[in-house]
């Protein structure tokens, strides 16, 4: 290509400038006569300031110099015009930049174009060069954290842009944990699957699967989630309970006499090869028997898939092994020598390994040995050519209750027996019995048997009754006080206030020294933020900056539990690797996924939980609220917060998030 040179030393009129443009063919752009602008190879020319004809001379001249073809070294305003070329669509200048592999952050320019990232320079580039510049100095640039364990199954189909996850940076969340996807049981099913589990009222969700659910097989789900107008990426497992409810029905699928046919299983794996071959990311499946089905049909019986026997979840499992994907399971607390059977499971001599993440590694009150027991579990599985990974909460595990009305009391019989009645009447006559009663302060006496509540009123705080004069007390200081039981306390202030009594104790993770060693340990993910579920009981929202916040301090007091790199990576790169999605870093060429954060304002409490609206339930919720931390989020390079306030187009406006099929990992490694 023949390129004009124009030095100091040879002077150009405009005149001249436009007889050179009209020789290489340039054509007028937007403008009117006088200030008409002309462009070639990227450079922006002016026309000459009046429009008297050029001379031939002057003409002969300027096609010499086209001719010449040399390099072009423009001055003055030329030289100004060229460098204010719009390059990039955003900017994020001099942040600390973190590119979610564990390798050493660094200070850089992140330049955004079409969605992805364009550059990452140490170097500065001009803010001219973008459309819209953000000053990040002082700041930290990170991927979008991933979620990995949310129940926005219902939520996303009303209000997808789920704004409580991202406005904390979450790019990414997961649903279908628990053996619960609403994709292959019918609407009735899919809900009493889904409400009394997750505690969401079933009158609210009901009516929206009505609405809205048209599809039985995975292929269809996914057609409705690509119309939607995704905040966030989506990943999605295929739920176990909900496979087998969609299969067997709901009452065959929950009784503990029925095995499914032959023509079932194979139902069930051709349902489950569908949802692998569209890049789902495996299967989850449920043992624990506290968690209840909703509705009139099979009240109070535990979830379809902790009735499968393990020949059925091998089984489907092995469909799972073949396409190279992921076992989300959930051991039965009370029975914890049964994890054995993932482990024989998850162990690949003779087979490939099979990706195992279970629920939840935690140090728990009432059982503390157990986590001994988890540890070794993992190492075991893993130094035996297993894939295993711990789901780990990187905070103290803190839960509320209104009145009896939680789902730890469902783990002894008493308790149980007092949740399985739907009647106030009957559940208040339950509670004043004496033999009751006494059944209650059996089991809450007992310490030894394997439990994740602990069993201790002491350690359980009233924060609001219509007796002021209770809040901010501990039961068992208000038993000894008036001189009774505090069981007999705990059961007489639910009588008399039902779920206005509202308490909460910290249930686990309470000690600081293991939790940063369960946080740094290699056999597991940072997970289990429940987003969605459980709205009145907790709140996890903000789960990846509670783990930023805890490597901070750690450093800070010169005791670090690991890199603030290390700890980037955990939240993103590592997920999306040990899954197989396209996310997790921000490399050039990746999809611009990213928050900007103020580590400063990490100091701030983040444990404290407030209450706020459920969009589109017509319901309050525990939600946290950071204010100062994320100033940030890009979600397919599209802001979807600013100035730490998400914007009026996410979830309305198509464009951010996608579905993103499993098999394709971006996400780097530390």
């Amino acid at each position: 290509m023949s390129i004009l040179v124009i030095t100091p030393g040879w002077k150009m009129s405009g005149h001249m400038l436009w007889a050179v443009t009209s020789r290489l063919g340039i054509t007028s752009g937007l403008g009117s006569p006088g200030l008409m602008m002309f462009s070639w190879s990227g450079i922006t020319l002016p026309p000459p300031a009046c429009s008297r004809a050029i001379s031939p001379g002057r003409h002969q001249r300027a096609s010499a110099a086209v001719r010449m073809g040399v390099g072009c070294i423009c001055t003055g305003s030329l030289l100004k015009e060229q460098a204010t070329m719009v390059t990039y669509d955003l900017l994020i200048q001099r942040g600390r930049y973190f590119d979610g592999t564990g390798a050493p952050s660094f200070i850089a320019d992140i330049a955004i174009s079409d969605g992805r990232i364009a550059r990452v320079s140490t170097s500065p580039l001009p803010p001219t060069s973008a459309r819209r510049v953000i000053q990040a100095r002082g700041l930290w640039v990170t991927p979008g954290f991933i979620d990995t364990h949310t129940h926005y199954d219902a939520e996303l189909l009303v209000s997808p842009g789920l704004s409580e996850s991202v406005r904390h940076g979450v790019t990414t969340v997961l649903v279908g944990s628990c053996s619960l996807s609403m994709i292959c049981s019918d609407t009735e099913d899919a809900s009493d699957l889904f409400t009394r589990v997750e505690t969401v009222p079933r009158e609210k969700v009901l009516p929206i699967l009505r609405r809205h659910k048209h599809w039985r097989t995975p292929g269809q789900w996914l057609a409705h989630i690509d119309i939607l107008p995704l905040g966030p990426n989506l990943i999605s497992f295929l739920g176990h309970s909900d496979l087998r409810a969609g299969v067997m029905g709901l009452e065959r699928a929950s009784d503990h006499r029925v095995r499914p046919t032959e023509a079932e299983m194979q139902a069930m794996e051709t349902q489950l090869e569908e949802a692998l071959q569209l890049g789902f990311l495996g299967l989850s499946t449920m043992r624990l028997k506290w968690d209840k089905i909703d509705g009139e049909r099979a009240w109070s019986r535990s979830l379809p898939s902790t009735y499968a026997r393990w020949s059925e979840i091998a089984r489907l499992n092995k469909l799972v092994r073949r396409y190279g994907r992921v076992h989300q399971g959930a051991p039965d607390a009370a029975t914890p020598l049964r994890i054995v059977d993932y482990v024989r499971e998850s162990i690949g001599w003779w087979r490939p390994p099979l990706k195992t993440t279970l629920i939840s590694q935690m140090d728990l009150k009432g059982s503390r040995y157990l986590t001994n027991l988890t540890k070794l579990t993992s190492r075991f599985t893993n130094l035996m050519n297993g894939n295993f990974r711990w789901q780990v909460l990187p905070t103290p595990f803190t839960v509320y209750a209104d009145g009896i009305d939680v789902v730890f009391f469902e783990e002894f019989g008493a308790g149980e027996m007092a949740l399985d009645l739907k009647d106030q009447l009957a559940r208040n006559a339950l509670l004043k019995d004496e033999a009751y009663r006494r059944d209650f302060r059996k089991f809450y006496g007992e310490k030894l048997s394997p439990r994740v509540w602990q069993r201790d009123l002491g350690d359980a705080i009233i924060i609001d009754c219509p007796d002021p004069s209770l809040s901010g007390r501990n039961f068992e200081e208000i038993a000894n006080e008036r001189g009774v039981h505090v069981v007999d306390l705990f059961l007489d202030l639910v009588v008399e206030y039902g779920t206005k009594l509202r308490w909460y104790t910290t249930v686990a993770n309470h000690r600081p020294r293991v939790l940063n060693r369960l946080v740094s340990d290699p056999h597991t993910l940072i997970s289990f933020s429940d987003a969605g579920a459980h709205i009145r009981n907790m709140a996890f929202y903000n789960l990846p900056l509670r783990l930023l916040k805890l490597v901070k301090e750690s450093i800070d007091n010169g005791a670090p539990v690991m890199s603030l790199e290390r700890a980037v990576w955990r939240l993103t790169g590592e997920q999306a690797q040990w899954l197989g999605v396209d996310a997790g870093s921000i490399k050039e060429g990746d999809r611009a996924d990213l928050v900007v954060l103020d580590p400063q304002a990490l100091e701030q409490d983040l444990e404290a939980v407030c209450w706020d609206e459920m969009e589109n339930f017509d319901l309050q919720r525990l939600v946290n609220r950071n204010p100062g931390i994320v100033r940030q989020v890009l979600i397919n390079g599209r802001l979807a917060v600013d100035k730490g306030q998400i914007q009026p187009e996410l979830g309305l406006s198509p464009g951010f998030g996608r579905f993103i099929p499993a098999g394709q990992p971006q996400g780097g490694q530390a």
